[in-house]
């Protein structure tokens, strides 16, 4: 299994002097980030989609193995909920396109008052290109059920098993042949992140993503090098 580890996002000055040196340019991050992660998670392109040209110089600051996932914008999330959104969708995929072999998947993150619509999902995964992997996050328990894991699995796509403080109990459920892992508690033990490698290794991905949160003490980065650490001693 290849295993990607890494954060959602890396440009935050809270991490001067803790994960990244003081002096650190913040030109300079993404570059030294891709030294020591296989993968981040950018969450500005659910607000802003950045020009082509900036993409590629993304490309360009990290090694060929590494690998970006863009947060889909809102506009196909939130704003039109995934309905009626071939124009925002083009739009994601020319500056996602731009990537090349360094592109992950596309994070589809739903809002937490979109019940489920299994019509409209079905419709929305017939836009997208074979050639591009996407994973879902539903933030409503309306969506868990075997007919919405069954259209992901049509299309190969990943259910985004998310972990955080809240009352929503994500089923771990593999719909794809590989896999999307969002653990966003503020702090994980040894013992945690030890039963979520565990998780993972039992599974029969070719590949998996794991992503943790951003918060201003900067233990995302060090999370993420100690769950890399304990799936390498397996």
């Amino acid at each position: 299994m290849e295993l990607h580890v890494g954060t959602s996002g890396y440009s935050y000055k809270e991490w001067k002097g803790g994960f990244y040196p003081s002096k650190l340019p913040a030109s300079g991050m993404l570059r030294y980030y891709g030294e020591r992660f296989g993968a981040v998670e950018i969450n500005g392109t659910f607000r802003v989609l950045p020009a082509v040209a900036t993409v590629q110089r993304w490309a360009d600051a990290v090694p060929a193995d590494f690998r970006f996932v863009l947060k889909a914008p809102q506009r196909i999330t939130h704003t039109r909920r995934l309905k009626d959104c071939g124009e925002p969708l083009a739009q994601t995929l020319e500056v996602a396109g731009a990537l090349k072999e360094r592109l992950g998947p596309l994070l589809f993150q739903l809002p937490p008052n979109m019940k489920k619509d299994a019509p409209r999902l079905q419709a929305f995964l017939g836009l997208l290109p074979a050639s591009i992997r996407s994973a879902f996050e539903f933030r409503h328990a309306s969506w868990f059920d075997d007919e919405v894991f069954g259209l992901l699995r049509e299309h190969n796509s990943s259910l985004c098993l998310a972990d955080a403080d809240c009352e929503l109990d994500v089923p771990f459920v593999p719909t794809a042949d590989w896999g999307y892992l969002r653990l966003r508690r503020f702090d994980y033990s040894d013992a945690e992140l030890a039963a979520w490698v565990q998780r993972v290794a039992g599974q029969a991905w070719r590949e998996v993503f794991v992503f943790f949160k951003h918060e201003d003490e900067g233990k995302g980065p060090r999370m993420a090098a100690r769950y890399r650490e304990l799936a390498a001693a397996l």
